[in-house]
Formats: C-alpha cells, structure tokens, sequence
C-alpha cells in the first residue's frame, strides 16, 4: 500500500520504517532535514511537501505536535491533495474536540479517518509494540487497522471519533498519577531505611503493584530496564507528559468530572518540567 507519512519525529520516524518493514510504499514528509535523511536510510521515499507526499498515497498516516499543525496539515496539504477515498490515521495526541472536527471535515470531503494516538513512548515505537486507540466509526477502522497492526502490538477500538484521544488522555493521567505515587513510595522507604530492592519484590507481587513500578521502575537498577538506568533519558519526556495532562484537565473542565489527582499531579509536573522538561517523566523521582 502506498502510504504517505507526515512527521517523522522521536515516534514518527520509528513508525514509518516499520510500515517499511511491513512491506508498505512510505511516502514521508517532515520539515526537519535530519528527519529526512533518516526516513530515507530506513526506506522511505522522501518528499519536499507533504502535498506531494499525499499524491497517489491510499492512505495518510500524522504525528503530528499539536492540535492547531494537525488541521493546518489537513486543510492546506491533505484534503483535496490525497486521492479521494484514502484513509487518513492522525496518531497524535491531541485535544477531543479538534479530533472531532478534523474527522467531520475530512469524511465530507469523502475520506475515511480515525484518531489513534499511541502509548509506548520511542522505544515501542522503534520495535514495533505500540498501542493504538482508536476513535472513529466501524468502517474507517477496519480500514485502518491493518496499517496499525503494522506499528503496534495491540490495536483498539475505542468508539466513535475523538475516543481515542479522550481514552489516551485518561490512561496518561492515570500513569502521572501513578508514578508520582510509585516515586514517593521508594523515596519514603529508602527514608525508612528500607533497601529499595527489596521493597520491589515486596510491592510488585503486593497490592501496591502497579506498571510504573514493575515495567517502568524511576529507580536505577531495580526491576526491567527503564529511563532510570540511562539516567532518565526518554522514554517519555517530561515536557510530553505536561502536554497529556493539559489536555487531560482541560477535557475534564469541559466534561464536568472531577480530577483532584488529576490537577495536582499537572502542577507537580509542571514544576518539574520547567528544568527538566527532556528528562523521563519517571525523573520525578529526584523532587524526592
């Protein structure tokens, strides 16, 4: 399948060579030269516009930064660039109601389209073990699916448009939470003279278990190798987390839910962020 890719960042560039992989014609675009270069080591066939990239292409794959690239990228270069009856994947993370309303816009012009932000930060993205949700109708899914399966080891449906971002936003607000709650538990054992070690084996087969402590540990040496172990190189930026947890509290503002946890989990990042910004969110730890 002919498959142009727009952005080919620390996720993008991992996604489109494993299209490559997969056998797919990747038609890639990103305004980073460097971006570029590696797109086309990896087998990609490189273009200077991404309206040129979308030419010919069956379907269009973004990762995109934001919300406001993501609809400049479809209004000026996709929509009415990419054949009619492509199907366009944006997996970026981005807010619910510009998810929604790129949908709407690019299905009247007779595409079919799903967001479906991804979880695994770069290290799935390179190897291929993603996890995609899904937003969007029966139909744009199945299209899309095999071209995610291609990047991901696990694909879900998570309803109607924009379901996908609400459901990533959710799942990294919880993470946040999570691994500020896992920090303050090895900080306040090692105060307790408790040694960290065998407070995970005691924690991660106790009640206490949880992902960020048993695949994603913030204490170097312990449990599988993380971002803890390279000192807190990304993994998944803090800055990016600031990001998921904006749009997290700005959804729940708008829904009317209740996110105590949630806010003060925002603020203790966005502290944190403001000097570390590219560390590992798991580098939380050292507020500790």
């Amino acid at each position: 399948m002919k498959i142009a890719f727009i952005g080919l960042g620390n996720m993008g560039g991992g996604m489109a060579a494993n299209l490559v992989k997969a056998g797919h014609e990747v038609r890639a675009f990103d305004l980073s030269e460097a971006a570029l270069a590696a797109a086309k080591e990896a087998g990609c066939e490189t273009f200077d516009t991404a309206r040129e990239a979308c030419a010919s292409a069956e379907a269009v794959v973004t990762m995109l930064p934001n919300g406001q690239i993501v609809k400049q990228v479809y209004w000026d270069d996709v929509i009415g660039h990419a054949p009619e009856g492509a199907v366009m994947l944006d997996c970026s993370t981005i807010d619910v109601e510009t998810a929604r309303e790129v949908i709407e816009v690019t299905e009247a012009h007779n595409y079919d389209m799903v967001d479906a932000p991804v979880s695994g930060g770069i290290a799935a993205a390179n190897a291929g073990t993603l996890t995609f949700m899904v937003g969007g109708s029966e139909k744009a899914f199945e299209r899309a699916k095999p071209i995610l399966e291609a990047m991901g080891k696990a694909v879900i449906h998570a309803g109607d448009a924009g379901n996908g971002q609400a459901a990533k936003i959710c799942n990294n607000m919880l993470l946040a939470i999570q691994m500020i709650g896992t920090a303050e538990a090895f900080a306040m054992a090692e105060k307790l003279g408790l040694d960290a070690q065998t407070f995970y084996d005691i924690s991660s087969v106790s009640s206490g278990q949880c992902w960020s402590m048993t695949s994603y540990c913030p204490v170097p040496g312990v449990g599988p190798e993380s971002p803890a172990d390279r000192d807190y190189a990304p993994g998944f930026a803090a800055a990016l987390m600031v990001k998921d947890l904006r749009l997290a509290i700005e959804a729940a503002e708008k829904a009317g839910a209740k996110t105590e946890l949630g806010s003060h989990a925002k603020a203790i990042y966005e502290a944190f962020a403001d000097e570390h910004g590219g560390l590992d969110f798991s580098g939380i730890i050292r507020t500790l």
